[in-house]
């Protein structure tokens, strides 16, 4: 254990109020791919850019080919939770955490156990008809062929995930800001910190032990107290609870 490392064992110890805020790096080690990575969405090929076809304007234009790209890329119903997902779990288990807030959409956070998990951008494993509002699972999305239609009404079932054009749930919003704003630690991991607003929750934490962990340099490093440049999972893996 290096000397990062221990200064995060340390801080972790003696903290009661973490909160963690995490992007799509956190799920990379399940095998999500991110978005912003040389192999990530946003380098490779399609008709159309990944974040036209994740728009609201796109999805009701061209539904089939929305629904094409995000069962093709969007699901991953096999994954499991990695050694950070399990580890956040651990820690709020103990006590220490407060909530885990999320810019994720694969439910990966609930699967390791947490209880408190703030999804920003929504989740898939949650879908409504837009018509009756009937909620479906993934795996009705997951069977759907072409645009998924509502047994019960006909409507469109719709993801609730957050698309470009699309405001975030302001409920989900202001209880992540007011998870941040209580915490004496916040340890931000996976993420660029480059998608606003989420990324302007940064802003509400007022302790001393902001804990950035990334493998590649963020825009906020030199407000962090701690930068470690690592994968999330091998970080916070080997930290005893």
């Amino acid at each position: 254990m290096d000397e990062k490392q221990r200064q995060l064992q340390d801080w972790i110890g003696e903290s009661r109020h973490i909160v963690f805020f995490g992007g799509a790096g956190v799920s990379t080690e399940s095998g999500i791919p991110d978005f912003r990575s040389v192999d990530g969405l946003y380098n490779q090929q399609y008709q159309y850019p990944p974040e036209t076809i994740l728009s609201h304007t796109f999805f009701e234009k061209n539904p089939e080919e929305f629904y094409r790209f995000y069962r093709n890329k969007m699901l991953f119903p096999d994954a499991q939770p990695n050694a950070a997902h399990l580890k956040l779990a651990e820690l709020e288990a103990a006590g220490k955490l407060d909530a885990v807030v999320t810019q994720n959409i694969d439910g990966l956070h609930q699967a390791a156990g947490s209880k408190t998990v703030y999804e920003l951008h929504g989740s898939v494993h949650r879908n409504h008809c837009m018509k009756c509002r009937q909620f479906y699972g993934l795996d009705f999305m997951m069977e759907a062929a072409g645009v998924p239609r509502c047994p019960v009404c006909g409507g469109v079932v719709k993801p609730d995930v957050v698309l470009y054009e699309e405001a975030l749930d302001q409920e989900t919003m202001e209880a992540a800001v007011l998870a941040i704003a209580r915490a004496d630690m916040l340890i931000i991991g996976g993420t660029s910190l480059a998608v606003y607003p989420a990324a302007g929750l940064i802003r509400y934490y007022r302790g001393n032990k902001l804990t950035l962990i990334n493998k590649s340099p963020t825009p906020y490093d030199r407000e962090a107290d701690l930068v470690l440049n690592q994968p999330i999972g091998q970080v916070l893996g080997v930290i005893r609870v």
